[in-house]
């Protein structure tokens, strides 16, 4: 039908526009603009985060009533007393390795039990981890110590032991726990990238 033809249309010209939008991202540039796109990339994961949450707040409504404990599933290493701009970076980049585990492992549940979800959803999960995977390769570059250690693959292995013994009510949960993660750790990576850009730039800026 004809509206089918233009959804087809807006589609592509929105697959069209992220992929410019990638290689923009993907272009080495250097000096303090380096971070400043980092910041615009984070920034734009975490409104992508809140979208993801938010679509699966509207699609499970027993979460009206039922609101999860406020604990972390994600634990980079312990705090540091007065740690570096770039050292932050680095914990930050390890917390956002173990973000993108969990996401694959809420990919590959979902599958499992359900198969493809509503389209919406399907795609803005695939934003995220497209997102979170550039963020990763960025924050990488920023401040790769001398070693070269720091890795951009999943930190998570996807275990049967994820989602408890709730059963399906047990595995949305533990989902819902995994959104509010990674929204979390998106804004927190606006927050510390915008401090070593400041640092960078040596002005303040708002976030």
């Amino acid at each position: 039908s004809c509206q089918t033809k233009i959804l087809k249309e807006q589609q592509q010209q929105e697959e069209e526009e992220e992929q410019q939008a990638l290689s923009v991202l993907e272009t080495p540039v250097s000096g303090p603009s380096r971070t400043g796109r980092a910041v615009n990339l984070a920034r734009l994961l975490h409104h992508e985060c809140t979208e993801l949450l938010r679509l699966y707040k509207n699609r499970e409504t027993f979460l009206l009533d039922h609101t999860p404990d406020g604990s972390r599933i994600v634990s980079p290493s312990p705090p540091e007393e007065e740690p570096s701009a770039e050292r932050q970076v680095q914990l930050l980049h390890s917390a956002l390795r173990q973000c993108l585990g969990l996401l694959h492992c809420v990919i590959q549940k979902e599958e499992e039990e359900w198969g493809k979800l509503e389209e919406d959803y399907e795609s803005m999960k695939k934003n995220v981890r497209v997102r979170l995977e550039d963020l990763l390769y960025t924050t990488k570059n920023l401040v790769e110590d001398e070693d070269g250690t720091l890795e951009v693959t999943p930190d998570h292995q996807c275990t049967e032991e994820v989602d408890g013994a709730g059963g399906v009510f047990g595995l949305k949960m533990w989902i819902y726990r995994v959104l509010v993660e990674l929204a979390h750790w998106s804004h927190h990576a606006v927050q510390t990238l915008h401090v070593l850009h400041k640092q960078t730039q040596g002005v303040e800026e708002a976030v």
